[in-house]
């Protein structure tokens, strides 16, 4: 079943069906940074071990995640930019949301397979605070209510959490791409305008058996997500990002106090000045000015040099662009794959080796999996005739 997901869409999706050649000209930039961030998140979803300490969260404000967002919106733009207008707008949206219905049915099953791995753990090894993890007692101590609101997407698991805010961003994505043709600057002020609003009176899904929110708000992300596809909109209109020593010192500047911030534990300083804490703070959830800065400007100092782009143009074949392209049954793979780390290092007493064994142990299999992923798919792929 994983092999026929897919996270990301492809710049020709639509054209021939899901089996589609894939084109020997296919840029693998995007598809290269996914991956990588693909990675960096099972890292980070495997904590306790030593190969947490090496990924981007340990030397920024941002992490793998405002990076992924970024991305999806760049591909987005990429894949629906061009195609939504008079005559095929309908069709359009409705391919939309059946890939967020996918996305959806992705987080239901990986949030069951999620509560099976940990309650064969509790069961096997004898741990009952294996439940206490990753909020799963509220299901457990209401089981109706909470199969009810996790399908309901009123509950969400620990480390389970970025589908569901990236399928509402795909519900929101017909109405984007409608009001991009009005005006790129009217989307960017509608979409800010939300984002600030969320971050100010605290604008976010509920949950509904505690007093809790989602930890990725949707109306928050979609920002990111928006100045991802404006971006990519403007590149395929030939539009290129202005490369000026200014900006590019201060994003250099930027990035580097953001280094110095995190390594030095800077968290005490307040520069708030009674401002919002979603212009001033660091909050996840809310994706605070400060997270949203970060990637920003890494993503720029990428975009302007152009060794990062020559070292992302790989072969077709290469792991990483394989994962980069199977991007959601490799993430799928990945969570299911953290959550059984996560239950060995809690009954091994969180040993840090052990721990980074497995992970390095789970990256190679990532890339075994990318593999396969790829072999299956070409068996159905219409062969191109060499000339």
């Amino acid at each position: 079943m994983l092999q026929k997901l897919q996270f990301e869409p492809s710049a020709d999706d639509g054209k021939t069906g899901q089996n589609h050649a894939i084109p020997a000209e296919r840029d693998t930039r995007l598809d290269v940074y996914r991956a990588l961030c693909l990675l960096t998140i099972f890292v980070n979803h495997v904590p306790g071990q030593y190969l947490e300490h090496l990924t981007t969260k340990n030397y920024g404000f941002s992490d793998s995640a405002e990076a992924f967002v970024l991305i999806s919106g760049l591909s987005a733009g990429l894949a629906y930019g061009r195609k939504f207008n008079i005559g095929n707008r309908l069709a359009l949206t409705l391919k939309i949301w059946r890939r967020a219905f996918t996305l959806y049915v992705a987080h239901i099953m990986t949030s069951i397979i999620t509560l099976a791995i940990f309650a064969g753990g509790a069961l096997y090894f004898g741990r009952q605070d294996l439940i206490g993890e990753i909020n799963i007692r509220p299901i457990v101590d209401h089981t109706e209510q909470g199969l009810v609101a996790m399908v309901l997407l009123g509950h969400q698991l620990g480390y389970n959490n970025i589908l569901s805010m990236y399928a509402v961003v795909f519900l929101l994505l017909p109405g984007i791409l409608w009001l991009h043709g009005r005006s790129p600057f009217l989307l960017f002020i509608a979409s800010a305008a939300l984002w600030l609003a969320a971050g100010i009176f605290t604008i976010v899904p509920i949950n509904f058996l505690d007093e809790g929110y989602w930890f990725l708000n949707p109306w928050s992300w979609q920002f990111l997500f928006v100045i991802g596809m404006i971006c990519m909109m403007r590149a395929r209109a030939g539009k290129r990002l202005p490369r000026h020593p200014l900006l590019i010192a201060v994003s250099a500047g930027y990035v580097t106090l953001s280094l110095f911030w995190v390594l030095l534990s800077w968290w005490s300083i307040d520069f708030s000045y009674g401002l919002p804490a979603v212009l001033t703070g660091f909050d996840k959830t809310f994706l605070s000015l400060t997270r949203l800065l970060h990637v920003l400007a890494l993503a720029y100092l990428l975009t302007v040099f152009p060794v990062f782009s020559r070292m992302t143009r790989l072969r077709i074949d290469h792991p990483l662009v394989l994962i980069g392209r199977h991007s959601l049954p490799v993430f799928i793979f990945g969570t299911i794959l953290a959550m059984v780390g996560q239950v060995l290092l809690f009954v091994t007493g969180r040993d840090p080796l052990w721990g980074s064994l497995f992970v390095l142990g789970g990256i190679g299999l990532h890339f075994a999996y990318a593999r396969y992923l790829d072999w299956i798919g070409g068996l159905s792929r219409p062969r191109v005739a060499k000339a």
